[in-house]
């Protein structure tokens, strides 16, 4: 049980959950709960920044999403992100969802019964989504499944399923029934081209139907997150899907220390990019809550990043290639799904061991304004970015290095 404040009720040892805070399920809750009202707000001047001059604004959810929440122990929080009001265009306000959770039974249980189990998990927090009357929704990286790729063992394969599969079909009577688009990551079989395995986001409409599909760009190849062993670079380039509700991309996980890629996703005309992930605290914790919001700031769109939680332990120990001892698990996944803006505000993170649905109402209209305040695109050289890369390409290329005509002789 949390209080409300984020830390175990009195009585219960501090730190007791694996992966919190010193007994907080955020950073946020740690400093809210711990400085005075005064220093807090300056703090979270300086950690979340100002939208449109102002602090973010939470917003209150129905109690049928407070209900669920409380009854499967998910961390549910809201804000909203204005615009200026403007003369010649209304408002274009979307609520968008991001879903973040934990397998939910051992890896060691049959693999339709772990697939089964985290449909059942999650879909409770969907039906919390649908009652807010979000509009657009996006899961985690590979959220079928545990994220097995570290073990390297082959067996994990039968998690893929074709586009079309179970997976898909589940969420799009979903969507349908709360009208709401779905963005949701599997593991994918392409039937068509021999079977071939992909990391793909599957684009779910608001009536059910299947809008299209994007495969992972960059695949890491960093300690455990060999993922190469299962699938290969994407074949899909960087497209913008033009909902309903606006237009969206889908930067998976390891494509957001790329910042070509996120520029590529806002070339096309993106206004809002997700991130969905699954990475671990000593790998990359201290990089998650700056790459986003860097990547809205220089491109002029909202950023949804989400990371699954918990800690996850195979049945056999397995090698890095780094010199350490082999481990069943490859660390805490920490959680923290947030939202960034285009004018450098976000929202406080979701939960670092929790599953939980952090919801914001957007105005879509903040993305052209920030566009016209700061002209990044008015002002940036692309010709002579692409020309720089057009001669990085050549095999003879010499890097643009003028050296010190003095620097190897003495005085």
């Amino acid at each position: 049980m949390e209080s409300s404040n984020g830390k175990p009720p009195q009585g219960e040892e501090e730190g007791k959950a694996a992966g919190s805070i010193g007994g907080y399920e955020s950073l946020h809750r740690l400093l809210e709960s711990n400085l005075p009202p005064e220093l807090f707000k300056e703090a979270s001047r300086l950690l979340l920044g100002l939208n449109c001059a102002h602090p973010l604004e939470a917003v209150s959810l129905p109690g049928a999403t407070t209900d669920l929440a409380k009854a499967h122990n998910f961390d549910v929080q809201a804000f909203h992100f204005n615009a200026d009001k403007e003369h010649m265009r209304q408002p274009r306000i979307v609520r968008v969802g991001l879903i973040q959770n934990s397998i939910a039974v051992p890896t060691t249980c049959h693999f339709a019964d772990q697939k089964k189990s985290i449909m059942e998990k999650v879909k409770p927090i969907i039906d919390a989504a649908g009652a807010s009357g979000v509009n657009i929704l996006c899961l985690q990286e590979a959220w079928t499944m545990p994220f097995a790729f570290c073990t390297r063992e082959k067996r994990w394969c039968e998690f893929a399923e074709p586009v079309d599969g179970e997976s898909t079909q589940f969420l799009q009577e979903l969507a349908q029934k709360y009208n709401m688009v779905i963005v949701s990551l599997i593991l994918e079989r392409d039937i068509n081209h021999g079977e071939t395995i992909w990391n793909t986001v599957v684009v779910i409409g608001n009536n059910g139907n299947i809008i299209g599909i994007h495969r992972k760009n960059h695949i890491p190849r960093v300690g455990d997150f060999n993922e190469s062993t299962y699938y290969m670079e994407g074949n899909t380039g960087h497209p913008v899907f033009e909902t309903a509700y606006g237009k969206i991309a889908v930067n998976i996980c390891y494509g957001r220390h790329h910042p070509l890629n996120w520029l590529a996703f806002g070339l096309n005309g993106a206004e809002i990019v997700f991130n969905p992930s699954a990475t671990v605290g000593e790998l990359s914790e201290p990089m998650w809550p700056i790459e986003a919001r860097n990547a809205a700031i220089a491109n002029s769109y909202f950023v949804g990043s989400i990371n699954r939680v918990g800690t996850e332990v195979f049945p056999n120990p397995f090698t890095s290639g780094d010199g350490k001892p082999q481990h069943a698990d490859f660390g805490h996944f920490y959680g923290s799904s947030h939202f960034s803006a285009p004018d450098a505000s976000c929202t406080p993170s979701l939960s670092r061991y929790r599953d939980g649905l952090m919801i914001s109402d957007m105005d879509l209209n903040l993305c052209r304004q920030i566009k016209d305040k700061w002209a990044f695109r008015m002002t940036a050289r692309y010709d002579m970015y692409a020309n720089l890369l057009s001669e990085y390409l050549k095999p003879d290329f010499k890097p643009q290095v003028i050296a010190d005509p003095l620097i190897n002789k003495r005085a």
